[in-house]
């Protein structure tokens, strides 16, 4: 991996000529993205960030951390928060922007340590790729949260971006086993990233998969454009 998405954030931080990244995926044809959404505070971010960050508690764990607004507003509100990226870039931006705890690190090599809050936001989700990967993604979650713990993930329902056929259902490709995966693409400054996989669930699909692994799923909040936000937390034995 180049780290493109990294060196833009890194860029953006430093001053150093910070350009435009350039996404596609497989179903969406070639957008600009602003880096500098990347450093929103609170109060420009969508609903389903603002609620996530208002239901955080205790000791958080931010997955895919990107550049860390997300983690620095809990820091700056007093949380022990542990922003992590697979990115060193990023994370050389984060702690730049004064993370404390800012670590590269795959979510998926974690082990011993416990949280009570896991961030998945930015459809945090979609870094496990497939959904066929969804359930050990989702178990080695579970092993990194407390008892009492909460996994707070918002994603969206890609569905609406596909075309009726005839009968008025949804035409999907065949190519792929679940219509929200996608391969994704990012250049910057002239330079692509390999492309990788990527995926957007729908809210029956992560509940079905949570309760398949032993996690209660419950929507907190829907979004004007097939977005959610859910909480995922230990079942209960009653």
């Amino acid at each position: 991996m180049k780290d493109l998405f990294g060196k833009a954030i890194l860029d953006y931080q430093t001053g150093n000529n910070p350009q435009d990244l350039i996404t596609e995926t497989s179903i969406s044809e070639a957008d600009e993205m602003s880096v500098a959404y990347l450093f929103r505070g609170f109060e420009k971010m969508p609903k389903m960030e603002q609620n996530a960050l208002l239901l955080s508690n205790g000791k958080v764990l931010d997955v895919g951390c990107g550049a860390g607004s997300h983690s620095l507003y809990l820091q700056e509100k007093g949380y022990d928060v542990t922003p992590i990226d697979i990115s060193p870039n990023a994370i050389k931006a984060c702690q730049l922007r004064g993370l404390k705890k800012a670590t590269v690190k795959d979510v998926m090599s974690m082990k011993v340590e416990q949280f009570d809050t896991i961030l998945l936001l930015m459809n945090g989700a979609g870094m496990c790729g497939r959904l066929k990967n969804i359930s050990r993604f989702l178990l080695q979650l579970k092993s990194l949260l407390t008892e009492n713990g909460q996994i707070l993930v918002d994603s969206s329902d890609i569905i609406y971006m596909f075309d009726e056929d005839e009968d008025g259902g949804k035409w999907i490709p065949g190519d792929t086993d679940y219509y929200g995966e996608l391969e994704f693409k990012i250049s910057y400054k002239g330079e692509m990233e390999k492309p990788f996989d990527w995926m957007y669930i729908d809210f029956n699909t992560l509940q079905n998969a949570a309760l398949a692994n032993g996690l209660a799923c419950e929507l907190l909040v829907e979004g004007d454009h097939f977005d959610y936000l859910a909480r995922l937390s230990h079942q209960k034995i009653t």
